[in-house]
């Protein structure tokens, strides 16, 4: 009876989206590849960002300035697509913080794919030599 159930145990574990390996992580990987995480920030400001890029199941990229900050979300990540854009709501500045959601929507049809909850914000510098 241990035996089955330790079986089963391993088997959902093995299952769980947590255990696998997304489709995105290679994509996220080569984005990042050469620099060096930083601390996580709580929010970021997108005065300065230059672009931002989804990344398949995995994470949103923002660009500002020489980094690249890494939102991996608490909540959603099955709904990022990189043919989604997203839509922020602001109110007072252009803030993103780890307590904002933010929706999805195709760009092709305009209608909602899905809703994030961000997460931490990890920045990534480039590496010094």
């Amino acid at each position: 009876m241990r035996k089955l159930i330790s079986t089963i145990i391993g088997s959902l574990l093995l299952a769980t989206p947590a255990f696998a390996t997304p489709r995105g992580e290679a994509e996220l990987e080569r984005t990042i590849a050469g620099r060096v995480a930083g601390e996580p920030v709580n929010c970021i400001s997108l005065r300065g960002s230059t672009s931002s890029q989804i990344i398949d199941d995995t994470a949103i990229v923002y660009r500002i300035g020489s980094t690249l900050y890494v939102n991996r979300p608490r909540s959603g990540a099955e709904s990022l697509d990189r043919d989604d854009t997203q839509v922020n709501r602001f109110f007072g500045d252009s803030r993103l913080c780890n307590t904002d959601a933010v929706r999805l929507i195709d760009a092709h049809s305009g209608f909602m794919t899905g809703i994030v909850l961000l997460g931490d914000f990890v920045p990534y510098r480039r590496a010094r030599n």
